[in-house]
C-alpha cells in the first residue's frame, strides 16, 4: 500500500463516518506502512491514535481493503512516524482544524430554529455574542433551565455558527458525563497528558449538563483547571445545567465561585406567545417537505395553550400529529388532535400542587399534615418534611421562598438545604431512592 491509497480509501471513510468525525480523527493521521497485514498510522497524539482504533478500525480497514491493500490490524499512535521529524510545538502546526465531539452535534439545533420570545430573550442575545467570535465581557456564560427550554440547542447553535463563521476556531463541545469519561479514560491509561493538551487548547469550549460532575472530586479538580487555564488565556467558556451553580449540590465551592463570575442566564419556561411560535415553525418546517399534510383552523392555538410543561413536550406532540396525518392522509382536526394527543393533555391539565405532594408524602411515612408544618426535628418528622421540599421543587415551578411558606413559614436557605440533602441520600442509600422514586410515580401517576 502508498501513500496515494490511503488517500483514496479516505474518501471512501469520510463518506462512512462524516465531516466532523473526519475533520477531528482521520484528516490528521497519516499513513506509515502496510507490513505482514498490519496498517500503521501515524497520529498527532497517542490519545487521537487509541481513539482511533476504538471507535474507526473497522471502517477503516474496510475502505483500505477497498483500494486493494490486505489489512486486517490497526496500529496507530504518535510514537508511529514514516519519517523522522523534530518535535513541534502548537504554534508551528499546521492550521487548527474545529475540535467536536463524534456524535455530537445535532443539525437541528441551530440559531435559525431557535424561536425567541420573552422567555429566552436574554440566553439568546448571550448566545448570538459569543458564536459572533469576537471579544465577549462575560465568561463563562452559564445557561440553566428545567429539561425542555432550548438550552442544549442554544450550546449547539453556537458550536455551529462558530464552525461556519469562523473556521480556524478549536471549538469543543460535548457533555460534562463525556468530559468525565475522558478523563478516566486518559487516568486508566496513564495519558493525562494528552488529555489536557485536547481541552486546554480550545478556544471555546461548551460543557453540557455540568451539574452531572458534583461529587466526583476527580473529575471536579480537572475540570476546574481546565476552566482556569482556558479563562486564564481568554478563551471562551459556555456552561449549561439544570439549576444555577448555587443550587447544584455537591459542586465544589471553588467551582461554584467560578462560574458565577460570568454571566448566569436563567431560561424561563415558555409563554402562549412563544410557544405558539415553536409549533408554527415545526408545521412549516415539515409542510414545506410534505405540501399535503395540514392542519385544521385552530388546532395550533389549542396546543400552545393547553401543553405548557416544556418545547422538547411541545415539539413532540406536533410530531406525533405528523405521524397521524401520514397515515390517515387528510387534514387533521381539533377533534383528531385531541384525541392522539389524549395522555399529553390529560398530563398538561392535571396541576400538581404541594399541598397534593405534603398530603402523599404523609400518607407513605403515616405521618400527620400538621407535621410538615410543625417546629418538631426528630428524624422520623424531618427526613419526610425534606422528602416533600423535595419533591415540591422537582415537581412543581415553585421557587424555594414559596415552598418554605407552606411548610410553615420556613426560610428559602431550610428547603435549599432540605433538595441537596434528600440528593445526596438518593444517590448513597437505596431505601431513600426507592421511596423518592415511588412517592414521585404517585404524584404523576
Amino acid at each position: 500500500m502508498t501513500n496515494d491509497a490511503w488517500n483514496l480509501a479516505k474518501g471512501g471513510i469520510r463518506k462512512d463516518v462524516g465531516t466532523h468525525n473526519f475533520t477531528t480523527w482521520i484528516e490528521p493521521l497519516s499513513f506509515s506502512s502496510l507490513e505482514d497485514g498490519t496498517l500503521r498510522l501515524s497520529s498527532p497524539t497517542d490519545f487521537i491514535g487509541k481513539w482511533v482504533m476504538q471507535n474507526f478500525q473497522d471502517v477503516i480497514l474496510r475502505h483500505v481493503a477497498d483500494v486493494g491493500a490486505d489489512a486486517g490490524r490497526l496500529v496507530c499512535g504518535a510514537a508511529i512516524r514514516a519519517v523522522p521529524t523534530p518535535a513541534k510545538t502548537p504554534d508551528e502546526t499546521t492550521p487548527r482544524r474545529n475540535v467536536r465531539q463524534e456524535n455530537t452535534l445535532d443539525k437541528r439545533f441551530t440559531f435559525d430554529s431557535f424561536i425567541v420570545g420573552k422567555s429566552n430573550e436574554l440566553a439568546h442575545a448571550a448566545a448570538r455574542r459569543v458564536a459572533a467570535g469576537g471579544s465577549v465581557s462575560f465568561n463563562p456564560l452559564f445557561l440553566h433551565s428545567r429539561v425542555g427550554l432550548g438550552k442544549t440547542h442554544l450550546m449547539q447553535a453556537i458550536a455551529w455558527e462558530l464552525q461556519e463563521q469562523h473556521p480556524e476556531k478549536r471549538v469543543m463541545y460535548l457533555s460534562a458525563e463525556q468530559f468525565m469519561y475522558r478523563f478516566v479514560q486518559s487516568l486508566r491509561e496513564k495519558n493525562t497528558m494528552d488529555f489536557k493538551h485536547l481541552f486546554r487548547t480550545v478556544d471555546v469550549l461548551l460543557v453540557d449538563d455540568v451539574q452531572f460532575i458534583a461529587g466526583k472530586d476527580s473529575t471536579q479538580e480537572e475540570f476546574f483547571h481546565t476552566f482556569n487555564a482556558l479563562v486564564d488565556q481568554g478563551k471562551q467558556v459556555v456552561i449549561s445545567a439544570d439549576r444555577s451553580p448555587a443550587d447544584i449540590s455537591d459542586l465544589e465551592e471553588r467551582i461554584t465561585s467560578r462560574l458565577q463570575q460570568g454571566l448566569v442566564v436563567d431560561l424561563h419556561p415558555a409563554d402562549y406567545e412563544l410557544r405558539l411560535g415553536v409549533l408554527q415553525h415545526r408545521v412549516d418546517s415539515f409542510a414545506a417537505q410534505h405540501p399535503e399534510f395540514s392542519l385544521a383552523d385552530g388546532v395550533l392555538e389549542f396546543l400552545a395553550s393547553r401543553i405548557t410543561a416544556s418545547i422538547r413536550v411541545l415539539e413532540g406532540a406536533v410530531m406525533r400529529l405528523f405521524a397521524y396525518a401520514d397515515l390517515v392522509k387528510q387534514e387533521v382536526t381539533l377533534e383528531q388532535a385531541q384525541d392522539v394527543l389524549g395522555d399529553l393533555l390529560r398530563a398538561s391539565d392535571r396541576k400538581l400542587t404541594i399541598d397534593e405532594i405534603m398530603k402523599t408524602t404523609c400518607e407513605h411515612y403515616s405521618l400527620r399534615m400538621s407535621d410538615m408544618t410543625s417546629a418538631r426535628r426528630s428524624r422520623m418528622v424531618a427526613r419526610p418534611r425534606q422528602m416533600a421540599m423535595y419533591l415540591a421543587k422537582k415537581l412543581t415551578p415553585r421557587s424555594y421562598p414559596e415552598i418554605g411558606r407552606k411548610f410553615g413559614g420556613r426560610d428559602h436557605t431550610t428547603v435549599l438545604y432540605a433538595v441537596r440533602k434528600i440528593e445526596e441520600l438518593i444517590a448513597a442509600e437505596p431505601q431513600i431512592a426507592e421511596d423518592a422514586l415511588l412517592l414521585q410515580r404517585k404524584l404523576e401517576g
